[in-house]
């Protein structure tokens, strides 16, 4: 079982990371997507997802670590019930240990979480003071409660990347926030699409096709977004991305 003892090294890097974004000129997607990897490498839990708030208000989900936490995620925001919007909602973290007693509370989420494979949830709000704007979601494919100090470690990770995004307004004005926040929602749509169109074109499940997506945008510096749009709008794009070695299953280039 992981435990934070074992990982200090890896929660360090993590923290610098995410440090990282109080500068200008960051990306939001980047910085969110690095977020869910970094909790299922430290903490005992199976996927991680992530939900932001657009401008009027709405949660969107906008990385998670697994198709499935993100089909979960998905039918969470559909069905409106759940621990990630009450999570958000309250800005407190909520803990269920068994998703199978939780069926009172939220009959339809619970019932779809666990045919999905998990049976636990923690959610925790990110949140700096008294603005929340979004929510991390911890899933665990077998039930009980994640030990006191995992669940800091992820608030305290939810909690730097939330002060990461919200830098922007003691620089500028909220409307520029909103529009920030508004724009990684948008990339999280475009980047969807480009898993489509690389998954169409190949034999890459999404999975796949997200994990080629994000190694080669890391690898050539370029933003998740515009690489991601670039796939979607040049067919040659997409087919020279499949044959790189970014390609985490080089032997499904195309179909």
């Amino acid at each position: 079982m992981k435990t934070s003892e074992d990982h200090e090294p890896a929660l360090a890097e993590a923290l610098v990371h995410l440090a990282d974004t109080l500068v200008d000129d960051y990306d939001v997607i980047d910085l969110l997507n690095r977020l869910t990897e970094y909790c299922v490498r430290l903490l005992p839990v199976d996927a991680a997802g992530l939900v932001l708030s657009d401008q009027r208000g709405h949660l969107r989900v906008v990385s998670s670590s697994t198709e499935a936490a993100r089909v979960v995620e998905l039918f969470q925001l559909e069905a409106d019930e759940g621990p990630c919007l009450d999570a958000f909602g309250t800005g407190q973290a909520i803990a269920v240990p068994d998703l199978r007693e939780a069926t009172g509370q939220w009959p339809r989420f619970a019932a779809h979480a666990v045919r999905e494979g998990f049976t636990s949830i923690h959610a925790l709000p990110m949140r700096l003071r008294a603005e929340t704007i979004g929510a991390l979601n911890l899933f665990g494919a077998h039930p009980g409660p994640l030990p006191r100090a995992d669940v800091r470690i992820g608030q305290a990770l939810a909690d730097m990347a939330t002060i990461g995004i919200l830098h922007e307004q003691t620089v500028r004005r909220a409307d520029v926030l909103a529009e920030q926040l508004q724009g990684a929602l948008n990339s999280r749509v475009i980047i969807e699409q480009a898993k489509g169109v690389l998954a169409g074109r190949s034999q890459l499940d999404m999975v796949q096709a997200f994990t080629l997506l994000r190694n080669h945008a890391r690898n050539t510096n370029q933003r998740l977004r515009d690489l991601a749009l670039t796939v979607i709008e040049d067919n040659t794009t997409a087919d020279l991305l499949l044959h790189t070695t970014d390609n985490p299953n080089p032997s499904r280039q195309q179909s």
